[in-house]
């Protein structure tokens, strides 16, 4: 998309803004909120950047033959994303796995899918699987385990109200399906 299309969005998103503004009961000429509008657009263009971003492309920039078929770990990945039932947020950790058969990626483009899919109106339950799908697709590889542990603003600040909870979603695919596997990874990303 052209800066000039991400302008005029930017425009139209807070031409929209200062009526929310408005509807809940606020003076958008107020000198605290004369920018807000314009921020927030900015803000929520900069949080949903993945739908203009291409995960399997980034991972194939960084693609290489390489005959190493053992467990490839990155975890700790730090995500933020928006909820989509209320666009509030949720943030957290991300660990994948996965276990090559003749290619392998950049460390960072894995981070980045994650971010690319993060970066999206989501559900913590699709965004584990996106995640393993892209990566399964794009490299081919024995197997792909993905395990996101969250914590979501629409429990803590609204609704039920729980300030501790956290939610664990994985996903997985070929060699990852025997238990003996997603065990090791397991150990492997619990062993901080």
């Amino acid at each position: 998309m052209s800066s000039e299309e991400l302008e005029n969005r930017k425009m139209i998103i807070a031409d929209h803004m200062k009526d929310v503004i408005s509807l809940l009961g606020e003076d958008v000429t107020r000198e605290g909120l004369v920018k807000t509008p314009d921020r927030v657009a900015k803000a929520w263009q900069y949080l949903t950047k993945g739908y203009y971003q291409n995960p399997e492309e980034i991972l194939r920039s960084a693609l290489f033959r390489e005959n190493y078929r053992q467990m490839v770990i990155v975890k700790d990945i730090d995500l933020f994303s928006l909820c989509e039932h209320h666009m509030l947020p949720f943030f957290g950790k991300a660990h994948v796995a996965y276990i090559p058969d003749g290619y392998i990626t950049g460390l960072s483009k894995i981070a980045r899918v994650v971010d690319v899919f993060a970066r999206r109106l989501q559900v913590q339950e699709r965004l584990t699987t996106q995640i393993k799908e892209c990566i399964q697709k794009t490299l081919n590889p024995m197997g792909v385990m993905v395990v996101i542990e969250a914590q979501h603003m629409c429990m803590q600040m609204r609704g039920v109200e729980k300030q501790n909870s956290i939610t664990t979603t994985s996903d997985f695919t070929g060699v990852f399906k025997e238990q003996r596997t997603r065990e090791e990874f397991i150990a492997l990303i619990k062993g901080r």
